[in-house]
């Protein structure tokens, strides 16, 4: 178990998480098992590519914006990310 000034609460498509202090949004969405970031114009799955910010195929919604480099933003206390497996839930 994580110590807690290891640790920050934030939310993941609704719901309340912990997060390593340090953590990138896109390691998180790994570790959750969260493998859509996005969906393409023709409606296929993307997720991280590169991992350096250079594909923008991680580009999630944080605090209600969007954000094109998941991949190299990190999680911060309170933070609310959604991606578009949510946005997908929502849709049904």
């Amino acid at each position: 178990m994580q110590d807690q000034k290891d640790s920050i609460r934030l939310w993941l498509n609704g719901r309340p998480i912990e997060a390593q202090t340090g953590i990138t949004v896109a390691a998180l969405l790994m570790q959750q098992d969260e493998w859509l970031t996005r969906c393409s114009v023709s409606g296929e799955s993307r997720f991280v590519l590169c991992g350096m910010g250079v594909c923008q195929e991680c580009r999630v919604t944080i605090n209600g914006q969007p954000q094109r480099l998941a991949c190299q933003t990190l999680c911060s206390p309170g933070m609310v990310i959604q991606t578009a497996s949510h946005h997908a839930m929502e849709a049904k």
